[in-house]
């Protein structure tokens, strides 16, 4: 199967009108800004898309319009995890996979299960979804850990099971993947600050957040690291590195739609239980984004 998932994709925020619903305007600008700044695919309800707070009717139309917005420029990739198997099992078989080129699964989250249930649990999803599978290990959020040798097995034993997005940040563990994944699977960044190192073990690219805001200097700094020019790279992820850092101070999403405020690319809303930044963080964040722009 062809990789298509390698360099730079884009965990899509969604932005909220003052009033709390969806605001398309801005969800088009976000998505023009970084599909015309370089980005390879779109991440579409991921967390960073407030997805769990999202009505399965607003989930359908924010999904429909990146599609349609997109225009079949780049790949888009598709939030569909949760903690319910059976429930994930009946939202792929019901749902439509037009536009879509994979799924984005997240480990299921509050159940705490075993190595075996998280297994079984993608088995199962694998056997139904229409398109590629790219498991979410994020044990920061979740909870539990999808240890290496159980992605490994998922991946050798499913092939429509093609990439891990790894959040983990267990350089012991990531390093164990990559070194031994079969050929075609690819290893995904799931943190905008390992990025580098982790290209340098041999992972393919990133899911990122920070892309939003500065999707042109990302995917560059992604794109050099995959050339192998690391010299080059590491200008751009030292100029990056104290923004990322303050994105992630008081919580994601916050970080990021205060930084797509400041830029004036989308309003800073958010929906409960997240709040915005803390004034002191925000005022951080405008001084670093607007010396960095400057």
């Amino acid at each position: 199967m062809k990789k298509i998932f390698t360099g730079t994709g884009v965990a899509l925020v969604t932005p909220f009108h003052k009033y709390g619903t969806v605001d398309f305007g801005s969800l088009k600008q976000v998505v023009e800004h970084t599909i015309s700044n370089g980005v390879d695919y779109l991440v579409v309800l991921g967390t960073t898309g407030e997805s769990v707070t999202l009505s399965a009717d607003e989930k359908n139309a924010v999904v429909d319009f990146v599609i349609e917005t997109n225009n079949q420029r780049v790949p888009i990739v598709k939030g569909v995890g949760g903690n319910n198997t059976q429930d994930i099992v009946e939202t792929i078989k019901s749902g439509s996979f037009e536009g879509i080129d994979a799924i984005l699964s997240v480990c299921p989250y509050y159940n705490k299960p075993q190595q075996k249930g998280l297994y079984y649990h993608f088995k199962t999803i694998a056997s139904v979804s229409p398109v590629p599978v790219i498991l979410y290990n994020v044990p920061g959020r979740t909870g539990c850990n999808l240890q290496p040798e159980t992605t490994l097995q998922l991946a050798k034993d499913f092939k429509n099971i093609v990439a891990i997005k790894e959040a983990s940040g267990n350089f012991d563990q990531i390093t164990h993947i990559i070194k031994n994944k079969p050929k075609d699977f690819t290893v995904i960044s799931g943190d905008d600050a390992l990025t580098l190192p982790l290209i340098a073990l041999g992972a393919e690219g990133v899911i990122s957040v920070v892309a939003n805001a500065f999707p042109a200097q990302f995917s560059s700094m992604v794109n050099l690291c995959l050339k192998g020019d690391f010299v080059a790279a590491r200008k751009i992820h030292y100029q990056l590195s104290d923004i990322i850092k303050t994105l992630f101070e008081d919580g994601s999403p916050g970080g990021i739609k205060a930084a797509l405020q400041i830029l004036n690319l989308a309003p800073n809303n958010l929906r409960l239980p997240v709040v915005k930044i803390n004034k002191s963080t925000y005022l951080q964040l405008t001084n670093l984004i607007n010396e960095y722009v400057s």
